[in-house]
């Protein structure tokens, strides 16, 4: 019989750790791309550097499904199981006022809604998976435009998303701006 040990009260889990190490780049990210807003469908600056990070992790990338979605797919092992995780890549037709130094640098269009966030949070956790996640099987990670309007899952769906990159389930989240 196995016995788990009780963790230290003062040890931190090393996924906390890693994730830490990774969290000052990833800021950044999110910065730059908070800089950087784009509405749904024209997301091209984003997809590009989705894209580009995705490909230095070592995921096969894929482009194109509504207009400027992207998927990173990422295999291990030999395993059958399939897991999607999702992040939203659009920003809404708002002017941004906070004069933050990261603050829109786009007129009438702002992340208002935390998906820079979104999209930085599921690229440090790509990283993580890729340097040092262990799972066996397909790992979809879906960067999904127009999430607002006008329905980029509708379309990326109607497009052949699952057919081509199928998923057990998905995944996703949703940050509150402001806390």
């Amino acid at each position: 019989m196995q016995t788990l040990a009780a963790p230290s009260a003062t040890a931190e889990h090393p996924l906390i750790t890693a994730m830490r190490r990774r969290a000052p780049a990833f800021v950044e990210l999110r910065r730059d791309l908070h800089r950087h807003p784009e509405l749904g469908l024209h997301e091209t600056r984003t997809a590009a550097v989705v894209a580009e990070r995705l490909q230095a992790f070592g995921y096969a990338v894929h482009r194109g499904l509504a207009t400027t979605g992207v998927v990173g797919t990422l295999q291990r092992g030999t395993g059958r199981r399939r897991l999607g995780l999702r992040a939203d890549m659009d920003a809404l037709p708002l002017q941004e006022t906070s004069g933050r130094a990261w603050a829109s640098m786009h007129a009438g269009v702002m992340h208002a809604c935390g998906h820079d966030g979104h999209t930085a949070t599921l690229l440090a956790a790509a990283e993580h998976l890729a340097a040092e996640g262990r799972f066996d099987g397909t790992l979809h990670l879906i960067f999904q435009p127009a999430e607002e309007h006008p329905g980029g899952a509708k379309l990326m769906i109607e497009q052949g998303l699952f057919e081509r990159f199928p998923c057990d389930a998905v995944f996703a989240l949703h940050n509150m701006p402001g806390v």
